[in-house]
């Protein structure tokens, strides 16, 4: 595997890198864009936005990695009910968002009331640079996440609101459980569950 598709674990000196590659890679999608509709303005809010969920909630609570131009976000089962925002965080993200803090926040409640029982690895976010796709950057840090899941026996759920994201998924063993419908003719999100391979509890 090529050096710039080498999967290693992120630190708080990469989140000006980290939060570039995420708007870049967020620039198109439909949630993102329905939370910051002003296209001009949307490049350095994402990169805000991302800077916090980084600094704030997963690397202090979650796994992060990247590569050259791909970042992941995951969380264990042991880490779900630290990585959820705190006050602080969510002051911060509605600084950000202004006038669609409020949709984010119903966003979030609908998100939260598909969040599975069962013990899970979660992928929060996966994202690559659009210059880098297809050059196996993702998939690099997607395997690494399955691989711990697997080992532990454990399925893997995340939510996408990109359709065509979908068969992409599907191909690493994802399929969709829930099409939910966000409030306020927000976009649609796509529940997906990926059913643990190998391992101790398979």
């Amino acid at each position: 595997m090529q050096i710039a598709n080498m999967p290693r674990t992120a630190t708080g000196e990469d989140a000006e890198p980290i939060a570039r590659v995420l708007a870049r890679a967020f620039g198109d999608d439909p949630m993102m864009c329905w939370f910051f509709p002003e296209g001009v303005s949307r490049p350095a809010a994402l990169g805000g936005y991302f800077t916090t969920l980084f600094t704030r909630q997963y690397l202090p609570h979650g796994m992060c990695e990247r590569t050259d131009s791909a970042v992941a976000f995951w969380v264990s089962p042991e880490a779900q009910d630290k990585a959820v925002p705190d006050a602080e965080t969510i002051r911060e993200l509605t600084e950000l968002l202004g006038e669609r803090a409020e949709p984010f926040r119903r966003s979030v409640d609908a998100a939260a009331a598909n969040a599975p029982q069962e013990p899970h690895w979660y992928l929060a976010v996966l994202g690559v640079d659009p210059v880098a796709q297809g050059r196996g950057q993702g998939a690099a840090l997607l395997r690494s996440g399955l691989a711990r899941a697997d080992a532990d026996g454990l399925p893997v759920y995340l939510e996408s609101s990109k359709e065509a994201n979908l068969a992409v998924y599907g191909h690493f063993g994802f399929e969709v459980l829930e099409e939910v419908r966000l409030p306020e003719n927000g976009p649609t999100l796509w529940v997906m569950r990926r059913a643990p391979q190998g391992g101790e509890g398979a």
